[in-house]
């Protein structure tokens, strides 16, 4: 089981069936994050609307640094928080969206919520000290900064 507790599937006020499912959707998720499983593959099998959302995430190496972009459409700056805990920086938030559509004869309400949470394992040489994050137009941007000295710390060890 990942880092997160197991859930008592008891159907109490904040434990119903769709709180389950949303956490074993991240314990899901977290696995197919450490194995690079497209996002595409997992939205195969989406959850009710409400229960959670995964956002596509692309991180991608730039020889000095890394860059990571996360789509989060909807959201305000507000709604997203970002920590760095060891080596694990965590993406979480809440969305919420509504929108109505009438006609003559037709009314369409339809609603979208639920907190989201990305893991990333950072890569050996990142510098903890080197991030910095930015959001606009629906993207998270983070940079990651490379640490030089992590490189000669690399130490080859001979079998005997």
């Amino acid at each position: 089981m990942s880092k997160q507790e197991m859930v008592p599937t008891s159907n109490g006020p904040d434990r119903g069936v769709a709180t389950v499912f949303a956490r074993l959707r991240n314990e899901i998720d977290q696995l197919f994050d450490d194995f690079s499983i497209p996002v595409q593959m997992r939205r195969m099998f989406p959850l009710p609307d409400g229960a959670a959302f995964s956002p596509a995430a692309e991180l991608k190496d730039k020889g000095d640094h890394y860059d990571l972009a996360i789509e989060l459409p909807g959201l305000d700056d507000k709604d997203i928080e970002i920590e760095l805990a060891g080596e694990t920086l965590r993406i979480s938030g809440e969305k919420q969206e509504e929108s109505e559509e009438k006609t003559a004869d037709c009314l369409i309400s339809e609603r979208s919520y639920g907190r989201f949470q990305r893991r990333l394992t950072l890569p050996a040489d990142a510098d903890p000290e080197r991030i910095d994050a930015k959001y606009r137009h629906g993207v998270l941007k983070i940079t990651i900064g490379k640490d030089k000295e992590s490189e000669r710390s690399i130490r080859k060890i001979s079998l005997s």
